[in-house]
Parts: structure tokens; C-alpha cells; sequence
């Protein structure tokens, strides 16, 4: 049996992984340093946490489940006490990008992230509708990079990272360089910079005089069906009012040079800030 040492175990990650780890062979460990999130872990799931040196002793695995900013003090505390050829899994790649994790060429370090329930999907039960994080009830896509160590290694890191996301139903293998790319390059920056400006954008026609239901239903309702053409998720194209208003709207809004937002300077830009 594997065993699995989880640190950050009370913590909201943490404690998701855990839950979901109770369903499968591992063998966990966990570890916590906060007395409160001790109690979180305890009410929860019913587990007690054990010292650090206890949960890696033998451990084949030791999943960081912490948050961004405590990647390099955690590792670096731990990295003398981890077995030779075990494997050290981040669940984000901002510090592993940013070259927190420390040098010891007997681990092997992989990154294992969610996808999160897509937009479209098939979820026929009210807690799969209901889980937009993903981790419960909605099935998910992740991405994987195995950064450092054998090749061999990389099915343990993916099996762990079905585990504590799942359902699953897609498992994609990419790069950390790829990784940060999607996120925050594609997730944040992008992705959440417009659609805080699409509130932004409903908050306005509010304040110009529009019921503020009719607003949000209009706007919704045309993302679903703007994203769907959007995305090839169905056949269909805009009309031919829309596509004016886009020729329009786009320099508007966005910059000519916006793609810069993907080089790498800005990236590591954005994940040192972020770390």
C-alpha cells in the first residue's frame, strides 16, 4: 500500500483531498500545524494528524496541499527528512515555476491541478449541477506535469491526482512552463479579468436604468449561447449585428498587444507576485 504524507491537511485543499482520498488504497498521513485546522480535519473526516517526521517516514508520496506562499518554507523544511525516491506533488505550479521547490535530485517533483466542471456538461443530479469547484459531485478534467524525475513515476503522480479530484474524466498531460500558461496566463489574467469587466459592463446598464434581474438573465442567458457558438460546443454563428458590434467593440476594449500577457516575462511576472 502507498503511502501518501498529506501536508495542509486541515486546510481547505487539504481537507478536500483528504475526503477524497479516505475511497481509495493510499495510505495517509497527515500532517497539520494549525490547531484549528487540526479540529476542521478531526470534525470532518475523522482523522487525527501526526508529526511531520512521522508522516514521511516511509512515505512514497508527499502531497503539498498548501497554499502558494508556503510551498518553499514547507519543502525546504521537510526536503532532509523525504525518502530517496519519493515523490513531492504540488497541486499549483506558480511555486514550482518560480523555483521554490529545493534542489535534491533523488525526488522526483510533479504538479497535479484541476480543470474545474466545465460550462457544458452532462450532470443530471442536483450536487453535480451544484459543484462548480469540482473535487464532489461534477465530473472534471486535470492537467499533470511531471517535473523532475522518472518517467516511470508519472502514472503515481496522475493516479494521485485522479484521487483527490475526482470524478475524472480527463487526465492531460502538459509542461510547467504549459501550466502556467494556463494558469494565471489563461485562467486569470484572461479569463477572470472578462468576466469581472462583463459584471462590471451588467452593473452599469443597472445603474442606466435596467432592472437589475432583467440584466443578469439577459447577460447570462447570451453567454451560454455566445460561448457555445464561441466554442464549436454547438453549430451555429453569430449574426450579422454582432459581428459589427465585435468589429467595434473589441479595440474598445482590449489592447492591440494584449497576447502579451503569455510571454514569459509577464508570466513570471504575474507568478511572482502571485508567490
Amino acid at each position: 500500500m502507498t503511502k501518501i504524507a498529506l501536508f495542509g491537511a486541515g486546510g481547505k485543499m487539504g481537507v478536500r483531498s483528504a475526503r477524497n482520498l479516505l475511497s481509495t488504497d493510499f495510505d495517509v498521513a497527515h500532517v497539520e500545524v494549525s490547531e484549528q485546522a487540526q479540529k476542521r480535519l478531526k470534525d470532518e473526516i475523522g482523522k487525527d494528524c501526526v508529526p511531520a517526521e512521522d508522516a514521511l517516514r516511509g512515505a512514497e508520496v508527499v502531497l503539498l496541499a498548501v497554499p502558494d506562499t508556503a510551498i518553499k518554507p514547507v519543502s525546504h523544511a521537510i526536503i532532509d527528512m523525504v525518502e530517496p525516491g519519493a515523490i513531492i506533488i504540488c497541486l499549483d505550479a506558480a511555486g514550482p515555476f518560480a523555483g521554490h521547490l529545493p534542489k535534491r535530485d533523488d525526488v522526483t517533483y510533479f504538479v497535479t491541478h484541476p480543470c474545474h466542471p466545465p460550462i457544458f456538461n452532462d450532470e443530471t443530479t442536483p450536487e453535480g449541477r451544484d459543484d462548480r469547484f469540482g473535487g464532489i459531485a461534477a465530473k472534471q478534467g486535470i492537467v499533470n506535469a511531471l517535473m523532475q524525475g522518472p518517467e516511470e513515476h508519472y502514472a503515481l503522480g496522475e493516479k494521485v491526482g485522479k484521487a483527490i479530484y475526482a470524478p475524472v474524466i480527463r487526465s492531460h498531460r502538459v509542461t510547467v512552463d504549459q501550466m502556467a500558461l494556463l494558469e494565471p496566463g489563461l485562467s486569470e489574467t484572461v479569463c477572470a479579468s472578462l468576466l469581472l469587466a462583463m459584471k462590471e459592463a451588467m452593473d452599469e446598464v443597472v445603474a442606466r436604468g435596467v432592472p437589475e434581474e432583467a440584466a443578469r438573465d439577459f447577460l447570462l442567458g447570451h453567454m451560454n449561447i455566445l460561448a457555445a457558438v464561441t466554442f464549436g460546443h454547438i453549430d451555429g454563428v453569430f449574426s450579422d449585428a454582432c459581428y459589427k458590434a465585435i468589429e467595434f467593440g473589441k479595440p474598445m476594449l482590449m489592447r492591440d498587444d494584449w497576447r502579451r500577457v503569455f510571454e514569459p516575462d509577464e508570466i513570471a511576472a504575474s507568478i511572482e507576485r502571485i508567490t
